[in-house]
C-alpha cells in the first residue's frame, strides 16, 4: 500500500472512529438497557420462543435505535455540552464532525430502521413512528420538564408494544404493564446518570429528576426501587412464573441494594457505577423469565 493510500485508510479508519463515538458504541450500557425491556417483552409474548427473524430485526433495532437517539441528542445538545465536564469530549464538542455531517449519519441510521421496520407488520410500523417522535423529542424535554426521565422511558419502553405487535399481531395488556415498568426504571437508573451532573447541569439550566429530587435523591430512588421490584412480582403473578423467576427478582434486590450503596455520598463516579449497574438488573430479569420458560410446565 503506497504512503497516499495509507494515509487515506487511517483518516477512514479515524472518521468511522469519531462515528463510532458520536453513536456511543464505545459506550453501550444505552443498548442493554434499551435491549434487556424489549427481550422481555419478546419471550412473553412468544411465550418463550420468539420468532427467529423478529429477534433478529429487534436486536439489530436496538443498536440502531439508540446509536441515532445519541446523534440526534448531542445535536440538540451541543451548546450545552461544552458546560458539562462529562460531556465535553464528544465529537460534536470537540469539533471533530460537524452538525451537517451528525445529521446526515442521523439520517442513514434513519433509513437502516426504516429498513428494519419495513420488515414488519403495519401495528408495529405505526408504534415504531410513536418511539420515533418519542426519540426526537427528548432531548428538548430538558429544557422545559423537570422529569424529562419520563420522556426517555416512554421512548425506551415503546419496544414494549412493538415487540408485543410483531410477535402476536396485536398488544396484550401485559405489555402495557412492562411498558410502565420500564418507564419506572428508567427514571431510576436516569436519576442516578444525572447525579453525576447536578452541578454542571444546574449552571447550565438542563433539568434532571436528580436537580428536582434534590437531597431526598437516595430516598425518593429507594422507594422506586421497591416499586420496581414489586412490580416484578407481579408481573411473575401475572404470567404464573415459576421459582426461577422469582430467583432472579432476588438477584435484582441484591443489585438495588448495591445501588444505593454506591450513591451513598453522591460521588459523581459511583453514581455513574450505579447507573451502570442497572444493565446486570436487566439481564438478571431476562435470564428469569427464560428460565421460566424454559422449564415451565407443558
Amino acid at each position: 500500500m503506497s504512503g497516499g493510500a495509507g494515509a487515506t485508510a487511517r483518516a477512514v479508519i479515524g472518521q468511522l472512529g469519531v462515528y463510532g463515538r458520536l453513536m456511543r458504541l464505545d459506550r453501550p450500557v444505552g443498548i442493554w438497557l434499551l435491549m434487556w425491556p424489549m427481550l422481555w417483552a419478546l419471550w412473553i409474548a412468544g411465550e418463550g420462543r420468539p420468532a427467529p427473524n423478529i429477534l433478529i430485526v429487534f436486536l439489530a433495532g436496538c443498536v440502531v435505535t439508540r446509536s441515532a437517539g445519541c446523534v440526534i441528542n448531542d445535536i440538540a445538545d451541543r451548546k450545552f455540552d461544552p458546560q458539562v465536564t462529562r460531556t465535553r469530549s464528544r465529537p460534536l464538542v470537540s469539533g471533530e464532525i460537524g452538525v451537517v455531517e451528525a445529521f446526515m449519519v442521523f439520517v442513514g441510521l434513519g433509513f437502516i430502521a426504516i429498513g428494519l421496520v419495513a420488515t414488519l407488520n403495519p401495528l408495529t410500523q405505526v408504534l415504531a413512528a410513536g418511539a420515533v417522535v418519542l426519540m426526537v423529542v427528548y432531548p428538548f424535554m430538558k429544557r422545559v420538564l423537570s422529569v424529562p426521565q419520563l420522556i426517555l422511558g416512554a421512548a425506551f419502553a415503546m419496544a414494549i408494544p412493538m415487540a408485543f405487535a410483531a410477535q402476536t399481531g396485536s398488544i396484550d395488556p401485559i405489555a402495557w404493564f412492562v411498558f410502565a415498568i420500564t418507564v419506572l426504571w428508567a427514571v431510576i437508573y436516569d436519576t442516578m446518570y444525572a447525579m453525576c451532573d447536578r452541578p454542571d447541569d444546574l449552571e447550565a439550566g438542563i433539568r434532571s429528576t436528580a436537580i428536582l429530587f434534590g437531597d431526598a435523591d437516595r430516598f425518593i430512588i429507594g422507594i422506586m426501587q421497591i416499586m420496581l421490584l414489586l412490580a416484578f412480582v407481579v408481573l411473575g403473578d401475572r404470567i404464573t412464573a415459576t421459582p426461577w423467576y422469582y430467583g432472579a427478582l432476588l438477584a435484582v434486590a441484591g443489585f438495588m441494594a448495591y445501588q444505593q450503596y454506591l450513591i451513598r455520598d453522591r460521588e459523581p463516579k459511583a453514581c455513574f457505577a450505579a447507573f451502570l449497574n442497572n444493565r446486570h438488573v436487566g439481564m438478571a430479569v431476562f435470564i428469569g423469565l427464560a428460565l421460566h420458560y424454559l422449564y415451565a410446565p407443558a
